[in-house]
């Protein structure tokens, strides 16, 4: 190959990579990214934080809710529970959550599950207000569960879920005093 053809190949590849970085130059300026000035993408931090603090959510009390509430849609509503939680009177604990059969007055984190740190933690029972506050935001209220539901913000669908879980027992704990 002599010197002439050997150039005419240069030439061409050169001439191909110029044409190419000369459409990226042009396709930047015809479809321009606008920078943030933060990197990043802004979390919702602040509305946790207000769900965590928040004592008690607005509207009727728990009581009145739990009085009015309907088992039945309760158990409708509690169907993405058991995809994580088992139901049954006997039934071990799934890797992902334990039974919560008995779980209303029961002892927070008594069942044979590998709870997380925060909930052993936590102590008391899960009463009626404790199970709601933690229905509505899970990771509000207890900081470090390991529950990856994000809450239910309906008080009326968090009552019928109550009343369900509620009657997931041998003798149902009784209703709180309105």
């Amino acid at each position: 190959m002599d010197s002439f053809e050997f150039n005419k190949i240069a030439g061409g590849v050169l001439g191909t990579l110029l044409f190419v970085m000369g459409l990226g130059i042009f396709s930047d300026s015809l479809f321009s990214r606008s920078h943030s000035e933060k990197p990043g993408y802004a979390l919702p931090a602040e509305e946790v934080h207000a769900a965590a603090t928040a004592a008690a959510p607005a509207g009727e009390p728990l009581p009145v809710l739990l009085a009015k509430a309907d088992p039945k849609k309760g158990e409708s509503n509690a169907k993405v529970c058991t995809t994580c939680h088992n139901l049954a009177k006997d039934g071990a604990p799934k890797a992902t959550g334990p039974n919560l059969y008995g779980v209303v007055e029961r002892a927070v984190a008594s069942t044979g599950y590998a709870y997380s740190d925060a909930i052993k933690a936590k102590g008391g029972n899960w009463s009626y207000e404790a199970l709601n506050q933690f229905i509505t935001n899970p990771k509000g209220y207890i900081a470090g569960t390991k529950m990856g539901y994000g809450g239910e913000k309906d008080p009326a669908k968090r009552a019928d879920i109550i009343a369900f879980l509620r009657s997931l027992a041998d003798t149902p704990a009784p209703l709180p005093a309105k």
